[in-house]
């Protein structure tokens, strides 16, 4: 019986009428995963760079959320045309590539992304839960109109290249990443310095200019707040970690040592 794929966070956010809430999935856990996933959010973000994830882990995370009104993206550890090509055969449909400064690095994962003659991803469709084993009529035809990529911009390189790198052909958005921007600009751990911000806000002018959307994390709801009224699309507003951490520090703040010790900072 054929059957049919659900949408990327590209048509997503064509349709979405407010910026797009999404959570951070680092367990590594698949049952987390889910818990997450019927939570309401909008988008789910499993990394495999900064987290305990594999090609194994991934899958059983893409498989517990797929009931659920979440849309997945997978975060790859590098734009690497095997790894992205791994990802995209166990069924990912919209990835995020970390570490992107330049057009020609964009393009390059364009073409890691697309079949030939667009691109150089390899064929191996009817072996893989990409087409559902074949299941999926005209998926090698259709399969760009299955598949998302958006790139990540985390360099002060990233941020004066970041018009050209959204206009790249093929890139369907730019996700914004503070932390490491704020390290390549010297202030390690700073990703609320006003110099960081004002970078965020550069760069978010600069994709915007090109009609592509574009997002951020930030996990301080005040900051989240702030860029969703400079233009974001959608922003990744917590992790399952950081809520799980937090959640259960205060657990100890309050039946073990209630000295008001203020929380421990955000990502």
């Amino acid at each position: 019986m054929p059957l049919r794929l659900k949408p990327t966070l590209r048509h997503d956010l064509t349709d979405a009428s407010r910026p797009l809430a999404g959570i951070w999935a680092c367990s590594g856990s698949a049952l987390v995963a889910e818990i997450c996933a019927g939570s309401g959010l909008d988008w789910m973000l499993i990394d495999m760079e900064h987290s305990p994830n594999g090609l194994d882990s991934v899958l059983a995370q893409l498989q517990a959320v797929a009931a659920y009104p979440i849309t997945p993206v997978v975060r790859v550890p590098i734009g690497d045309i095997v790894t992205i090509k791994q990802v995209l055969d166990l069924g990912a449909q919209t990835l995020l590539v970390p570490m992107v400064s330049t057009a020609a690095e964009a393009r390059a994962i364009v073409e890691a992304v697309h079949y030939p003659p667009r691109g150089r991803r390899g064929v191996g469709s009817a072996l893989a839960r990409s087409a559902r084993w074949n299941r999926v009529d005209d998926y090698l035809e259709n399969a760009a109109d299955h598949v998302s990529v958006f790139v990540q911009i985390e360099t002060a390189e990233g941020v004066d290249n970041a018009t050209a790198i959204a206009a790249v052909d093929g890139i369907d958005g730019v996700f914004v990443g503070p932390s490491d921007l704020a390290a390549s600009m010297g202030l390690l751990g700073e990703q609320s310095h006003p110099d960081v911000v004002a970078s965020v806000r550069k760069a978010f002018d600069a994709v915007r200019a090109t009609g592509k959307p574009v997002g951020v994390n930030a996990f301080d709801p005040a900051v989240a707040d702030a860029y969703a009224g400079a233009g974001a699309s959608f922003i990744l507003v917590g992790a399952d970690v950081a809520l799980l951490a937090r959640g259960s520090e205060a657990l100890a703040s309050r039946w073990i040592h209630e000295s008001g010790e203020a929380g421990r900072p955000s990502y």
